[in-house]
C-alpha cells in the first residue's frame, strides 16, 4: 500500500520500491477543466480534481493544497491571481520602512481566510482516500512568509537588521507551527514545510539567521510524532547539509540539484530526499519516453534507494500533459517494463540556431538578463526579478532588463545557449553574476556601475 511505502521510507526502512508523490497543485485542477483560481479557492472543486489526481497517477502520497499564499493573503498581502498559475503576492504590508512587523495576535485562526476550505477538504480527502494515500500538509516556510510580508527588503535587512530578521522569522515560526496544528488535527501524515527561498541565501546566513527557527518547526513535529519534510526549490545544492541539520524527516529538491551527489548528504544524516524530475524540459515539454527514461535514468544514479522517494522538482505545470505524468507513474511502479521500453530510445537534441545572444560588448547600456524558472509561480524567481525592479529608478539611465522563464520554448533554448545550468540566475552584461542567490542592493547597483565602466 502506498501509504506504508511512504512511511517506511521516511522512518528510514527498506522498502520493496522508491514511493511516487505526484505534485499535482494547479495541474489537479486541469484534469477537471477547472482554472488555477477554481482550484484554490473552492472546496468541491478542489476534491474532485485531488480525487481526480488519485485515480489517474497511482500516488504513493500526495499533497493537498500547493500554495504558499494562503497564510500571506491572511496577515495582509494582496495577491495577484492567474488562471493557469498559483497566485503571487503583489503588495507587502511591511515593505516601508519603520512599518514594523506582525504580532503575535495575527497568528491565523481556523477561521482565516481560506483556511476553512482547506481543512474541509482535507478532511474530505482523508475519509475518502487516506487509508492507502500518505496524505501532504503544504505549509508556507518562515524565511518565505516574511519575504511576502517584508518584500524584496527583506534580502537587504539581513545585512544591515538582524533585528528586524529575527522579529519577523520568530512570527513566521509560530504561523508555520500553528497551521501545522490545524493540518494535523484534519488528518495530515506529512507535514511539509515549503520554502523556496531558503536556495537564495548563503548557508552561513541561514544558519546564523534562520535555522533555529526552522529546526523549532520539526522539533515541534516530533513531538507531535508526525512526519516531515522540507521543500526547497532552486540551486539548493549548497544548503543541503544546514537543512540536514533542521532535522527535517526528509527533504525535497528541484532539479538545480544533482539528487545522487545530495543524496549523500542526507544519507549522512540519515535523512530521506525526494525529486526531482524537471518541470518543464520533460514534464511540461517532452513525450512519454522522455519522462519514462528520466525517471530509469534517477533511479540509476542512485546505487542505494533506501530513504529516497520520487516526485516533480515542485509544483507541476497547470498544462502538464496526463499522458507524460502517467508514464513517470508507471515507470515507477513497474520500473523493469519501462526500462525495457525505452532501452533503445534518445531524445531529439534541442535545436538554438533561431536564438541570437546580444552583442554585449556593444550595447549602449548594461544589459541584466534574468533567467527564471518562472518569475510568478516560482517565489526565488519573483524576489531575484523584484531585487531589480526595486531599482530599477536609480539605474535606468545606465541598464535595461530582460526576463525570461524556462516554461516557454525560446527561453529553454536561450538558457541552454548561455550555458546556464541553475535557475534563476542574474546575468549582467552576458557574465553570470548571481547564481541562485539574490544580491543586496548595494552590491548589486554596485555589480551594474562595475559592468557599465566596462563597456
Amino acid at each position: 500500500m502506498g501509504k506504508e511505502l511512504v512511511f517506511k521510507t521516511l522512518k528510514h526502512e527498506q522498502t520493496d520500491r522508491v514511493p511516487w508523490i505526484p505534485f499535482a497543485g494547479v495541474h489537479a485542477g486541469k484534469l477537471k477543466n477547472y482554472t488555477a483560481k477554481e482550484v484554490l479557492m473552492d472546496e468541491n472543486k478542489l476534491y474532485d480534481s485531488l480525487m481526480e489526481v488519485h485515480k489517474l497517477y497511482v500516488p504513493d502520497g500526495m499533497p493537498i493544497m500547493f500554495d504558499l499564499q494562503i497564510e500571506a493573503e491572511i496577515l495582509g498581502c494582496e495577491l495577484l491571481w492567474a488562471d493557469f498559475n498559483p497566485p503571487s503576492v503583489s503588495k507587502h504590508p511591511y515593505s516601508q520602512d519603520g512599518s514594523g512587523y506582525p504580532s503575535d495576535d495575527m497568528i491565523p485562526s481556523k477561521e482565516d481566510g481560506r483556511i476553512p476550505m482547506v481543512l474541509n477538504t482535507m478532511k474530505r480527502i482523508k475519509e475518502s482516500i487516506g487509508d492507502d494515500t500518505a496524505l501532504y500538509g503544504l505549509v508556507c516556510g518562515p524565511l518565505t512568509l516574511a519575504s511576502h510580508l517584508r518584500g524584496s527588503k527583506f534580502f537587504m535587512d539581513m545585512f544591515s537588521n538582524a533585528e528586524l530578521v529575527e522579529n519577523f522569522m520568530s512570527f513566521c515560526t509560530k504561523v508555520a507551527i500553528k497551521i501545522s496544528e490545524y493540518y494535523i488535527d484534519a488528518g495530515m501524515d506529512v507535514i511539509a514545510i515549503v520554502d523556496p527561498l531558503v536556495s537564495q541565501v548563503s548557508p552561513k546566513f541561514f544558519s546564523k539567521l534562520m535555522g533555529s527557527h526552522f529546526k523549532a518547526i520539526f522539533d515541534y513535529l516530533k513531538d507531535k510524532n508526525v512526519l516531515s519534510s522540507f521543500f526547497v526549490c532552486g540551486n539548493a545544492t549548497k544548503q543541503i547539509r544546514v537543512m540536514c541539520e533542521t532535522y527535517p524527516d526528509s527533504i525535497h529538491v528541484d532539479e538545480n540539484v544533482i539528487l545522487s551527489d545530495a543524496k549523500k548528504v542526507t544519507d549522512e544524516f540519515n535523512i530521506a530526499i525526494g525529486g526531482n524530475i524537471p518541470l518543464t524540459t520533460t514534464m511540461l515539454f517532452g513525450n512519454q519516453q522522455d519522462n519514462m527514461k528520466c525517471v530509469i535514468d534517477l533511479l540509476d544514479s542512485i546505487e542505494d534507494h533506501q530513504n529516497l522517494l520520487l516526485s516533480p522538482g515542485c509544483d507541476m505545470p497547470y498544462d502538464t500533459p496526463i499522458e507524460n505524468t502517467v508514464a513517470v507513474a508507471q515507470a515507477v511502479l513497474r520500473t523493469d517494463a519501462a526500462r525495457e521500453m525505452v532501452k533503445n530510445y534518445e531524445a531529439i537534441e534541442d535545436q538554438f540556431d533561431h536564438i541570437e545572444i546580444p552583442d554585449y560588448k556593444n550595447l549602449d547600456k548594461v544589459l541584466i538578463e534574468l533567467f527564471t524558472l518562472d518569475p510568478e509561480q516560482c517565489a526565488a524567481c519573483t524576489y531575484m526579478v523584484n531585487s531589480v525592479v526595486d531599482i530599477y529608478d536609480e539605474i535606468k539611465d545606465i541598464a535595461d532588463y530582460k526576463v525570461y522563464q524556462y516554461n516557454r520554448k525560446d527561453d529553454i533554448a536561450r538558457t541552454k545557449k548561455m550555458g546556464l545550468k541553475n535557475l534563476p540566475t542574474m546575468v549582467i552584461n552576458g557574465e553570470p553574476k548571481f547564481i541562485s542567490i539574490i544580491p543586496s542592493k548595494q552590491e548589486l547597483i554596485s555589480t551594474i556601475k562595475e559592468a557599465k565602466n566596462k563597456v
